[in-house]
């Protein structure tokens, strides 16, 4: 990675115009138009909007999944986009955690050992069980996902992103495939991922009402930045009003 303009002391992404052009057949989509804002150490981001705003195209060139058409991204002082692949994968083996809608655990492992397949790979993961026991799994370690609930693979999948202690933790619609209450209990895993462990957290969803548990709410529509908002007051998340 090459490095950059030095950033602000807790300055953790900084995005400048950044557009994102996917080619469909003869047809051009334009994911990000333009996109430029800043993501500052052990903040929660909510990145709201509708289907086809370009939150996941935006967060997964956070993660470095993916590179914009034009535009520059910097992590701390490096700047991505001037990286190549083997530095991308670099970046997200060693800074990166990632959760999505659907767990990924392997079935023929169990809970605590799906989260040692990450620390395997780490410099300095954290213990296995340490990181199920943030996430309130740490009793049902042993258990293969086939007897745990959709929640509680899903916290299991948090564990494992959470495990290297990245700095940065970035969740796309983690609450997608779950009831409302199962889904109260994994956004408090990850709140508390939040404020334990410092974690820069991005999370994606199309739910206004996890917007309320978060510093900022990065509004997007259409491939650009339509609103950014501040809550001066965070609440947790069985306080939210479905």
């Amino acid at each position: 990675m090459s490095a950059g303009p030095l950033a602000a002391a807790n300055t953790v992404f900084r995005t400048i115009d950044v557009t994102k052009v996917y080619q469909m057949g003869e047809v051009q989509v334009h994911a990000l138009r333009g996109v430029t804002f800043e993501l500052c150490e052990h903040e929660f981001v909510v990145l709201l909007g509708a289907s086809g705003s370009g939150k996941s195209t935006l967060l997964n060139i956070l993660g470095g999944l993916d590179i914009p058409t034009s535009g520059t991204v910097y992590y701390l002082d490096d700047e991505l986009t001037a990286s190549d692949e083997s530095e991308l994968t670099l970046y997200r083996r060693k800074h990166v955690g990632f959760v999505f809608q659907f767990y990924n655990l392997i079935p023929s492992l169990t809970a605590r050992e799906n989260v040692e397949l990450i620390t395997e790979i780490a410099d300095n993961p954290m213990p296995a069980l340490d990181a199920l026991h943030l996430v309130q799994m740490d009793e049902r370690a042993n258990h293969f996902p086939a007897q745990l609930s959709g929640g509680e693979q899903q916290r299991v999948a948090i564990a494992r992103a959470i495990a290297k202690q990245p700095k940065v933790l970035l969740c796309d619609e983690p609450t997608g495939a779950l009831d409302v209450h199962t889904g109260i209990v994994v956004l408090e895993a990850i709140a508390r991922i939040n404020r334990e462990l410092g974690t820069t957290t991005a999370v994606i969803t199309h739910n206004a009402a996890i917007s309320q548990m978060a510093d900022r709410v990065i509004s997007l529509s259409d491939g650009q930045i339509a609103r950014v908002e501040r809550n001066q007051v965070k609440r947790n998340a069985n306080e939210l009003q479905w």
